[in-house]
């Protein structure tokens, strides 16, 4: 039961309102924000347009400020903006759902001049608009804003997005935008995508960086990059109106030859009933595929495809195969899914044997442990302990634990790799991580009947003792 002591709601309340507002305003005394916390929440009391007057000032008050923020205050501002996007889904959205669209979307207006005067190379800011641009989407059909007026708002977020606070709006806009709002939204990028942009003269241009190809102009790289925001728009309004044919127009015969962007046009081609297109756009990736790079979702889409084709045994095979290379779990149980009884059992004994005989002995104990196969985990640490290294310690402390009640030896002798590793190469931080794992072997040792070709624990300790004597902070630990 928990005290009367402990911090928790229930015992807050029971010092009563009064002595909690008197406790309020002194923690809150020399705290801006807790302040505009506590202004925010007792406006709240008045609905929520009396908290959205308090937030759109809060919100203008930071779009003005030119005073720059370092890496040391960068959170207090991150908090601030939080803040702001907090209360407004918490005391704004419920009953005013368009003010909260609209206010969010100003919070994201925000980005170019906050970005501009701090130090985010945490991330820590950034992390609030993605936060934002999230939320917008969410509240996005519930606001219903006015079809005309969120193109044009989308349109322009689009064309001012130089800093990634609206990366993906098309797509989060797209169901409050509907068919119509998307159509009017193409139209708008499809005029700038053929007008053609104004030449300065020669004696106006300015040359902004040299390349292995001789200067780089101003003027070419701005027209290179507006071509390339509108046609990554385009692409995303031609997903969002399910026009496949659109969205596969809109990449080059050589971004179609990359095995993502083959599997990303295959995938939805797939998803309109047309396995065969979907093929025909993998096999144009197929020579780079073989490259030697890892292209994941190729080989997943291809073997989808080849299901749809009603070519089953090659997709058997394809899954087998990965999972033989991989040896990953997912494809192996998609493959045992689809054999009739009996023969998944067999196929899963083929596949578990395999994994004892893979190269990569940590990559096969991962695989063992998390199948799960704990006895034949113990088997492989057994037969293949001089492989264990224990810098592998994310692996083998967990395993070591799982496998204690099962195979202590093949605990123990993980937990002697880690404790090996950390005396020889002297990493005093893991010191303290080291001799608790050596009083767990000291606590197996008392269930291990046979220590076999190993030594058993004080012969083990008295080995240790013999190398790192001197280690004070591993004995000390």
């Amino acid at each position: 039961m928990a005290s009367d002591k402990t911090l928790n709601a229930k015992n807050l309340a029971a010092l009563g309102a009064d002595r909690l507002a008197e406790l309020l305003l002194e923690m809150a005394e020399g705290d801006a924000a807790a302040k505009r916390r506590l202004r925010l929440e007792l406006a709240s009391r008045s609905g929520g347009t009396e908290v959205a007057s308090e937030i759109r000032k809060r919100l203008t008050t930071i779009g003005k400020s030119k005073s720059f923020v370092d890496w040391q205050k960068v959170r207090d501002l991150a908090a601030d903006l939080d803040m702001q996007r907090d209360v407004i889904l918490r005391h704004v959205a419920p009953s005013h759902p368009a003010e909260a669209f609209d206010l969010l979307w100003r919070l994201l207006d925000l980005a170019p001049s906050v970005y501009e005067r701090c130090d985010d190379s945490n991330g820590t800011v950034g992390c609030v608009f993605a936060e934002t641009l999230h939320d917008l989407g969410g509240i996005a059909v519930q606001a219903r804003p006015e079809a005309k007026a969120l193109v044009e708002r989308t349109f322009n977020a689009v064309n001012t997005n130089d800093y990634g606070q609206f990366d993906g709006v098309i797509g989060l806009m797209a169901q409050a935008l509907g068919p119509d709002g998307l159509t009017m939204l193409k139209a708008q990028f499809e005029e700038i995508a053929t007008a053609l942009p104004a030449k300065p003269k020669a004696d106006e241009r300015k040359v902004i960086a040299i390349s292995t190809r001789g200067p780089v102009m101003r003027d070419d790289f701005e027209a290179q990059y507006q071509a390339s925001r509108v046609k990554s728009a385009l692409t995303d309004i031609a997903d969002a109106l399910g026009d496949v044919d659109g969205y596969a127009a809109r990449f080059s015969a050589e971004e179609r030859a990359n095995p993502s962007i083959a599997a990303n046009i295959a995938e939805r081609l797939l998803s309109a009933q047309r396995p065969a297109d979907a093929m025909a756009a993998l096999n144009l990736a197929e020579t780079n595929y073989h490259s030697g790079r890892h292209w994941p979702d190729w080989q997943r889409v291809r073997i989808d495809v080849l299901d749809a084709l009603g070519q089953s045994g090659e997709a058997q095979t394809a899954r087998w195969a990965i999972f033989e290379r991989d040896l990953n779990a997912d494809y192996l149980r998609a493959h045992l899914k689809r054999l009739p009884d009996f023969d998944d059992e067999e196929a899963e004994g083929r596949a578990l044997a395999h994994v004892r005989r893979h190269s990569d002995f940590h990559r096969a104990l991962g695989f063992l442990m998390d199948w799960p196969a704990h006895s034949l985990a113990a088997d492989l640490v057994l037969a293949r302990q001089e492989e264990l290294n224990g810098d592998h310690y994310w692996l083998l402390t967990p395993a070591a634990e799982a496998l204690e009640q099962h195979s202590p030896l093949a605990a123990t002798l993980m937990l002697r790799s880690m404790i090996d590793l950390s005396l020889d190469h002297a990493k005093y931080k893991r010191y303290g991580h080291a001799g608790r794992h050596l009083q767990t072997c000291s606590y197996l040792a008392k269930r291990i009947e046979d220590f076999g070709e190993h030594p058993d624990h004080d012969a083990y300790v008295a080995g240790l003792r013999a190398r790192h004597g001197r280690k004070s902070g591993f004995w000390n630990a």
